[in-house]
């Protein structure tokens, strides 16, 4: 049960949820972004995967060699801090040129900027509880299936297996972090309502940004 809640728990990383997001997007609605010809949809794909993954966990792994964390689990609040900004600041890097590009849609740029909303509300709430990171990106994940879904105006695919197959998988995702005792439930609900409100609140901001 261990090994498989540890799987579970490394395939879907916080930090892997941006590029599971374009990957989803591109595959369910290709016509959003404007007939982009391979190198340009790899182009894209490496972006995110550069800043919102790679660049993360490499300051991660600098700063457990530097002995600044004692783990890559980040088991304690204390530890979290500081991954928080430096991931923080990248997350809002990316999410200020999605802002600016066109070459993103609209829904993968709400994800982007519900993802760092989302950090930031995890980093503040951290002062007082061990939020789940795992939930708080399958939350948003989850999220932004469902606006795909509702903002779909030719689908291309029958989403309505995937949204099953992925509020199946955010389920999983708690189980496993609660098998490895990583978290309590109340962590891990928490991280739920916070990948979720993040969405919401990225789609209220960019509405002022637009008015």
């Amino acid at each position: 049960m261990k090994l498989t809640a540890h799987i579970i728990s490394i395939i879907c990383h916080p930090l892997l949820m941006l590029t599971y997001g374009l990957l989803f997007m591109m595959w369910a609605e290709p016509y959003q972004f404007g007939g982009a010809d391979s190198d340009m949809s790899l182009y894209m794909i490496g972006s995110i995967v550069g800043i919102s993954c790679f660049f993360p966990a490499f300051s991660l792994l600098m700063m457990r060699g530097l002995g600044m964390v004692d783990s890559l689990q980040l088991k304690d609040r204390e530890e979290r801090i500081i991954p928080y900004v430096s991931t923080g600041i990248f997350y809002l890097w990316l999410s200020v040129n999605i802002y600016k590009t066109t070459i993103f849609p609209y829904i993968f740029e709400v994800f982007a900027i519900g993802a760092t909303l989302a950090l930031f509300v995890a980093f503040f709430l951290n002062n007082f509880t061990k939020i789940s990171l795992h939930t708080v990106g399958i939350g948003g994940f989850l999220a932004m299936v469902v606006f795909t879904m509702v903002n779909t105006s030719v689908p291309l695919y029958d989403l309505r297996p995937i949204l099953l197959g992925v509020i199946l998988l955010a389920g999983l995702v708690g189980t496993a972090r609660l098998i490895l005792k990583a978290h309590v439930p109340q962590e891990i609900y928490g991280g739920y309502l916070v990948g979720v409100f993040g969405q919401f609140a990225a789609i209220f901001l960019l509405r002022m940004l637009t008015s």
